[in-house]
């Protein structure tokens, strides 16, 4: 294990990553339920979409808050009900070159209207954090080490011109030359 991924380890917990929200590193206040594992009193948990559609979920919830974990390929529109529910949604990321992320977070934010915190978490590299921003995430859990040092160290992507559109009203000034219109 290299120095600098065990310093990380030490300072965010054991077993935790790091988060990776605003302008900063912080550990991750959520877990994932484990299999099997009925849904605590209190504490910040993260349940896969088979564990919310049990029949038991519904009634165990009460008001503790909740994290929905969605795998690229899952139909969303079979918890759309239930998404106002959750103050987090986890994208799954299985490979950095997947980008099915993408739009699961852009349906979550336009067509769904989801308004809580949207993470991305998986195979997350520098590279992809503005980008993935521009489609809706707010906070990204961080393993790539590389990634980390960059962050610690005060780095930010930045990219300035964008050719696909993002979730804002217009492009940029100076981007995406060929969408903009005149305004009339």
């Amino acid at each position: 294990m290299r120095a600098s991924y065990a310093a990380a380890l030490r300072r965010f917990g054991h077993l935790k990553v790091p988060i990776f929200k605003g302008d900063g590193l912080a550990p991750d206040d959520w877990r994932n339920l484990a299999q099997g594992e009925g849904i605590p009193p209190d504490g910040k948990v993260i349940l896969t979409v088979a564990q919310w559609q049990t029949a038991n979920a519904h009634a165990q919830t009460g008001n503790i808050p909740l994290g929905l974990l969605i795998e690229p390929g899952q139909d969303i529109r079979t918890i759309a009900s239930d998404l106002a529910r959750f103050a987090l949604v986890a994208v799954v990321f299985p490979k950095f070159t997947d980008g099915r992320g993408y739009s699961l977070a852009h349906q979550l934010r336009s067509n769904f209207g989801f308004a809580g915190e949207l993470r991305a978490t998986g195979e997350v590299l520098f590279d992809q954090l503005q980008l993935l921003a521009r489609c809706g995430f707010d906070s990204f859990e961080i393993r790539d080490v590389a990634t980390i040092r960059l962050l610690e160290a005060g780095r930010r992507p930045g990219l300035g011109i964008f050719y696909q559109p993002g979730l804002g009203p217009e492009a940029p000034e100076r981007t995406r030359l060929l969408a903009r219109r005149a305004v009339s």
